[in-house]
C-alpha cells in the first residue's frame, strides 16, 4: 500500500512543520534536544516558580490556540480544530517528530469530548471554555488502591445530601492532580447495583474543595507525576453530575473520532532506537562492545519491530479514514508499543553497559528512559487487559 500524502495531507503537514519551526520557544525545542519533554511538560510549566516556563507554556499554547489545535478533535462548534481522523494524524506524527509537548491535558482529551457528548448546555458553556484557553486543568479521578485493571470494582462512594454529593474513598496514581485545577471522577452512587451500574460521573470542579487530600507518589527516577487523592467528606453539587446517575461507567467510556493510531508512539520509539545507534556509531569504545556481542543483533531486532509498529500505526489510521472504528486494533497497537517500549530501553542499557546507570549527565544516559518505561505495562490498560480485549473483540475467544 502507497502510505505517502496527498497533495492535501502534504500541504497541511507542511503548515504543522511550518508552524513548529515559527512558534515553539526555545525551553521546548532544547528539551528536545535532550529526549523531549514529558506528556505533562506544559501543565507543569503553566504553574511553575519559573517565569521562562510558564512564558513557554503560554506562548505554545497560544499559537495552538490561533489554529484550533488546542483541541483538534473536537468539533468547531465548540472551539476545536475540527481535524479528520487523518488530519489529526499528521498532526500528532509532526508532533512527535519534534518532540513536542501536548496542551490541555486530560481536560481536552478525556473530559471535554464527554462534556461534548453527555453534558448539559451549562456544563459546556462552564466548563470547556477554560479548558479550551489553558485556564484549566483536570486530572482524572479513576483508579483505586483496589481498583486499577478491573476499574469497575471501585469503591469511592457518594452519597447524595440534599443538592450536594458527599464523597468519600481513595483514587491512586492520579496523574498531575498536584498542579490541576479540578477533578473529575468515577465514583460508586449504588452499591448494591451490579458494578458496571451504580456509577456515576462526577465534576469537581475545585481541587482544593474542603477535605480532599493530595499526596504525591514518586516514580523510581525521583519523579513526581503521579498522586493519591483522598476525599473526607467533600461536598459537590449534584448539578455538577454528567450523565445519569447510576450510569457514570458508558459516560466515561465515552470517545470522540479520536485518531486512534498511536503514531506518537511508533514515531518516539524511532527517534530513540535511532538516539541509541548514533551514541554507539559515535563512541569507539561502545562500537567495539557492539560488535563483539549479541547487542547488535538485538539492535536489528529493535530496528525491526520500530518498522513494524509504525506500519501498524498506519494500518489503523487507513482503518478510520476509511470511516472503521479500531477496537482489538487499538488494544494491539497499546499493548506492542509499551511492551517495544520496554526491550527497546533494556536494549540500550545493555550497549552502553555501566554509563546506562547515569540517569544523565552524558550522552549515554539511557537510565532515565529506562526508569520511565517500567510502568509503560500497566498504565493506560495492563498489558493482561490488552490481550484479553484481543482474544475476546478481536479473535472471539471465549471469556475467561
Amino acid at each position: 500500500m502507497d502510505w505517502r500524502d496527498n497533495s492535501e495531507q502534504a500541504a497541511f503537514r507542511a503548515e504543522v512543520r511550518a508552524l513548529i519551526e515559527a512558534r515553539l520557544p526555545r525551553r521546548y525545542r532544547e528539551m528536545a534536544e535532550q529526549g523531549g519533554p514529558g506528556e505533562r511538560q506544559w501543565e507543569f510549566d503553566r504553574k511553575s516558580p519559573d517565569a521562562a516556563a510558564r512564558e513557554a507554556a503560554v506562548a505554545w499554547h497560544a499559537a495552538l490556540a490561533e489554529r484550533g489545535w488546542v483541541a483538534p478533535h473536537w468539533p468547531k462548534e465548540y472551539g476545536g480544530g475540527g481535524l479528520t481522523p487523518m488530519e489529526q494524524f499528521v498532526l500528532n506524527q509532526e508532533f512527535a517528530r519534534a518532540a513536542v509537548p501536548p496542551v490541555g491535558g486530560s481536560g481536552v482529551g478525556l473530559l471535554g469530548p464527554t462534556l461534548i457528548i453527555h453534558g448539559t448546555p451549562e456544563q459546556k458553556a462552564k466548563y470547556l471554555p477554560p479548558i479550551l484557553a489553558g485556564e484549566a486543568t483536570w486530572a482524572q479521578g479513576y483508579s483505586e488502591p483496589g481498583s486499577g485493571s478491573d476499574l469497575a470494582s471501585l469503591q469511592t462512594r457518594a452519597v447524595r445530601d440534599g443538592d450536594d454529593f458527599v464523597l468519600n474513598g481513595q483514587k491512586i496514581w492520579t496523574s498531575g492532580a498536584h498542579t490541576a485545577d479540578a477533578l473529575f471522577a468515577l465514583v460508586r452512587t449504588d452499591p448494591q447495583a451490579p458494578k458496571h451500574r451504580g456509577i456515576s460521573f462526577l465534576l469537581i470542579d475545585d481541587i482544593k474543595t474542603p477535605g480532599i487530600t493530595i499526596r504525591p507518589l514518586t516514580d523510581m527516577g525521583g519523579r513526581h507525576y503521579f498522586n493519591e487523592v483522598f476525599f473526607q467528606d467533600v461536598r459537590v453539587p449534584a448539578r455538577n453530575l454528567v450523565g445519569e446517575e447510576n450510569r457514570g461507567w458508558y459516560v466515561g467510556m465515552t470517545l470522540l473520532d479520536f485518531e486512534r493510531s498511536n503514531i506518537g508512539g511508533a514515531v518516539g520509539a524511532r527517534r530513540k532506537l535511532h538516539e541509541l545507534i548514533d551514541v554507539v556509531r559515535a563512541n569507539p569504545v561502545l562500537r567495539e562492545r557492539v560488535n563483539n556481542s549479541s547487542v547488535r543483533q538485538e539492535i536489528a531486532q529493535r530496528f525491526i519491530e520500530t518498522e513494524v509498529m509504525y506500519q501498524f500505526s498506519l494500518r489503523v489510521i487507513s482503518m478510520q479514514n476509511r470511516g472503521q472504528v479500531p477496537n482489538d486494533e487499538a488494544s494491539t497497537s497499546k499493548l506492542y508499543n509499551s511492551e517495544l517500549s520496554q526491550r527497546l530501553a533494556q536494549t540500550a542499557m545493555q550497549a552502553v553497559g555501566m554509563l546506562g546507570n547515569l540517569i544523565e549527565g552524558s550522552d549515554e544516559s539511557f537510565g532515565r528512559s529506562y526508569i520511565g518505561v517500567v510502568p509503560a505495562t500497566i498504565r493506560g490498560g495492563t498489558s493482561e487487559v490488552q490481550r484479553n480485549v484481543i482474544a475476546t473483540r478481536g479473535l472471539g475467544l471465549p471469556r475467561g
